[in-house]
């Protein structure tokens, strides 16, 4: 069965679910990209960890897809993470200044604290919880991208992440969207996608749920 193809200049933005891998092609056993979105001919503009949630897009341009991951772009990416405390503003500075971990000064960061994102969806399974231990979010935006930069950093100031979303990359976001969900957007110029059109291009599906088994195993052959 064929899959369908998108638009040269257009972009697909999921909502990543949590343990999901960032990828088509099958590993060991765990969820894929393939079992969300049938469509050929797309790979991931940049990665998001197999245990953090929220926006990845996904392009088949090439000039497009270097335009949202090279470092010179440097394109901001904005993440809600709930940690284990509550997060003073003395914690928060550092995240703003620049803090030191194994490989480098980070770059300055937007880092503000912010109430539980309304209608947020649960995780599965749900964090841990610890007795008589408070959680609390914020909101933290990079304009860099290292491996696990996030948890990383608050580690590095007492507050262990313990779900980690990320919400916007530039100008898009997964505002309406479910986890499993996308939707395709055409973007003006692919190799300067500012101001995107956040309409879905006609063709733009709701992906299947996962327990529908004969659809996903329609996907499943989809490669990256």
């Amino acid at each position: 069965m064929s899959t369908p193809k998108i638009a040269h200049n257009t972009v697909v933005v999921f909502n990543k679910p949590f343990k999901v891998l960032s990828q088509f092609s099958p590993h060991e056993g765990k969820t894929t990209l393939a079992e969300f979105i049938p469509i050929a001919g797309i790979y991931p503009a940049g990665r998001l960890d197999f245990d953090s949630e929220g926006l990845l897009l996904l392009t088949g341009n090439g000039p497009l897809q270097q335009r949202l991951t090279h470092p010179r772009h440097k394109l901001p990416k904005t993440y809600w993470a709930q940690v284990e405390g509550e997060i003073s503003e003395a914690a928060l500075q550092p995240l703003r200044d620049g803090i030191k971990l194994k490989d480098g000064l980070t770059l300055p960061a937007q880092a503000e604290r912010m109430a539980e994102p309304a209608g947020l969806w649960p995780r599965d399974p749900p964090i841990r919880h610890r007795a008589n231990i408070p959680t609390s979010w914020l909101a933290l935006t990079l304009h860099e991208g290292r491996n696990r930069q996030v948890r990383r950093m608050t580690a590095a100031v007492g507050y262990p992440t313990l779900r980690l979303i990320r919400w916007s990359v530039g100008p898009w976001t997964i505002a309406d969207l479910a986890p499993g969900d996308y939707r395709v957007l055409t973007v003006p110029d692919p190799l300067l996608p500012v101001k995107p059109d956040n309409k879905p291009q006609a063709g733009t599906r709701r992906a299947a749920p996962r327990q529908a088994a004969p659809r996903r195993a329609a996907r499943s052959r989809s490669k990256q």
